[in-house]
């Protein structure tokens, strides 16, 4: 561990890659935070200059090379650029070992004695809420008080792992100064000003849920935070002033909070005014029925949603309990996605196929539950990831469930086959198994699946399904049955689709990729059943 010696003027520059989605990119949202954040509260650190932050994949040495100048470099992490972001950061110490390497965001591991003794050439790990520590961080870089910061973790000088305690959540998050309304992104913009921007924006922080797949719960599990209503309202307009098209809201349960349905509004309202924003994104809240009903008629019928997400992720109770997301209402989701059919507003649900508990009989009759209660639209059936600070991500959790896994490369559906030079894959770990839902029987439900996306909701044969159903007095699942065990004697080329959906999962299970590439077909990675 180096005796880090910073005078008082410090250069930093900050790292968020992500991948680009049809020409378009996101604005690095989580380095704005911490850039605006050390701006007004820096103390010791009297001097800072940020670099233009890196926000997208491009080659290792480029990147490298546009953070060679800093004497801090910190990176902001996750699954989509955890591997690219080390790469960088490894050949950065290699070139200057004096260089200080900050490494933060959820792919983070809460325990980082593996993760610091894997990867020497990180200095420091922050933990938690970033904006605070990292300008205390700074702070005592210049000072020599690094050391004893809550929420940081490093290796000292005896080659010892030291992980500090916790820093306190923020809990007035006024505190925290809004990246676009202090300018942290006008330098990157005027620097690309051909560049079309996504922007990420939260209106909160924090999850009451503890679903055991998820990070988000587990980080908090507590008392949601709430940013300013004005600053919220100056933050509309500036997304409209600049034209930003397509805004993501981070906010971990949308229409939690009474207010929700007002920020829907001004949403609108700001559409309606300027044109922009054109789209707004949201992950809904969990059993405030009326809310969320509410937040997404208001989206839906101004233009800003093209359909309701409704991400019951399971439908059978003992999953859920192993999940933790038995205090979640189902009936929740059945009510909103009856209201919606009746409005016209197109839904889609979400399913995880592998969460413990969960057996290919209970899932596949979940399906057809769905498609009774009126889910005609999409069903999107979600391979279970482990992430590293999701309570499945400890061993102890996977073994006492059987949780197989495998490692494989995180491909984008529907995105290119690009091989840029000197770049490095990312990875995720997929479950491809589990006590109740044996490796057969894993590749049965994941061909079931894909089954039912294309005779049913890739509107194949939907018609003459639902003509069955009604007519004949056959359940959806008996229907589909029916298609999963065609002879291919007698039914050929159902049989080869069948079969081919069957492979794609083997496929998985041995590590190759989510989607199946066509070069015939756009040359793009499409879903199997597509």
């Amino acid at each position: 561990m180096l005796d880090f010696v910073m005078d008082k003027r410090l250069t930093v520059a900050l790292a968020q890659i992500n991948n680009s989605f049809s020409g378009q990119n996101y604005l690095p949202y989580s380095v704005g935070l911490l850039q605006a954040y050390a701006r007004r509260h820096a103390r010791v650190a009297t001097d800072v200059q940020f670099l233009l932050p890196v926000y997208k994949r491009a080659p290792v040495r480029d990147i490298v090379a546009s953070l060679s100048g800093a004497s801090v470099v910190g990176f902001s992490t996750y699954v989509w650029n955890e591997r690219i972001s080390l790469e960088v950061a490894r050949r950065l110490k290699v070139a200057a070992p004096d260089k200080v390497i900050i490494f933060g965001g959820p792919q983070v591991p809460d325990d980082p004695h593996a993760f610091l003794s894997q990867y020497p050439f990180v200095d420091i790990t922050i933990h938690g809420e970033g904006e605070r520590t990292f300008t205390h961080l700074l702070d005592g870089l210049v000072d020599g008080s690094w050391r004893d910061l809550a929420g940081i973790a490093f290796v000292d000088e005896n080659g010892v792992v030291c992980r500090n305690a916790k820093a306190e959540r923020i809990r007035d998050l006024d505190e925290v100064p809004s990246p676009f309304l202090e300018g942290a992104f006008e330098d990157i913009m005027k620097a690309s000003p051909d560049e079309n921007w996504i922007g990420l924006w939260e209106t909160n922080r924090g999850c009451p849920f503890r679903c055991s797949y998820c990070d988000w719960g587990s980080a908090t599990a507590a008392k949601v935070n709430k940013f300013p209503v004005e600053r919220l309202k100056q933050e509309i307009a500036w997304f409209s002033d600049h034209r930003i098209a397509f805004i993501f809201c981070c906010d971990a349960n949308y229409g939690i909070l009474p207010r929700d349905v007002d920020i829907a509004t001004w949403m609108a309202e700001a559409k309606s005014q300027t044109g922009y924003p054109q789209a707004f994104s949201v992950q809904n809240t969990k059993n405030a029925t009326e809310r969320a009903y509410l937040t997404q008629k208001i989206l839906a019928d101004s233009g800003l949603n093209k359909g309701v997400a409704l991400s019951m992720q399971s439908v059978n109770r003992e999953a859920l309990v192993n999940v933790q997301r038995d205090n979640i209402s189902l009936e929740t989701y059945d009510e909103l996605q009856r209201r919606f059919a009746r409005d016209d507003i197109e839904t889609y649900s979400d399913l995880i196929l592998g969460l413990p508990g969960e057996t290919y009989a209970s899932f596949t009759s979940g399906i057809s539950g769905l498609i009774e209660n009126g889910q005609h639209n999409r069903v999107q059936f979600n391979n279970l990831s482990i992430l590293p600070n999701a309570e499945m991500g400890d061993p102890a959790y996977r073994e006492k469930f059987g949780m197989q896994t495998v490692t494989s490369e995180i491909i984008n559906f529907h995105g290119q086959r690009c091989t840029m030079d000197d770049d490095v894959p990312e990875m995720q770990v997929l479950v491809v198994s589990t006590t109740s839902m044996p490796p057969d029987d894993w590749r049965r439900t994941r061909a079931y699946s894909w089954l039912v996306g294309f005779l049913h909701f890739d509107k194949l044969v939907q018609i003459p399904v639902m003509v069955t159903r009604q007519l004949g007095g056959i359940s959806y699942a008996e229907i589909f049955d029916a298609f999963m065990d065609v002879q291919a004697a007698e039914f050929p080329v159902l049989a080869e689709i069948r079969d081919f959906f069957l492979a794609e999962a083997a496929s998985i299970q041995n590590g190759g990729p989510e989607y199946v590439f066509s070069e015939e077909w756009l040359g793009i990675f499409w879903p199997a059943d597509e």
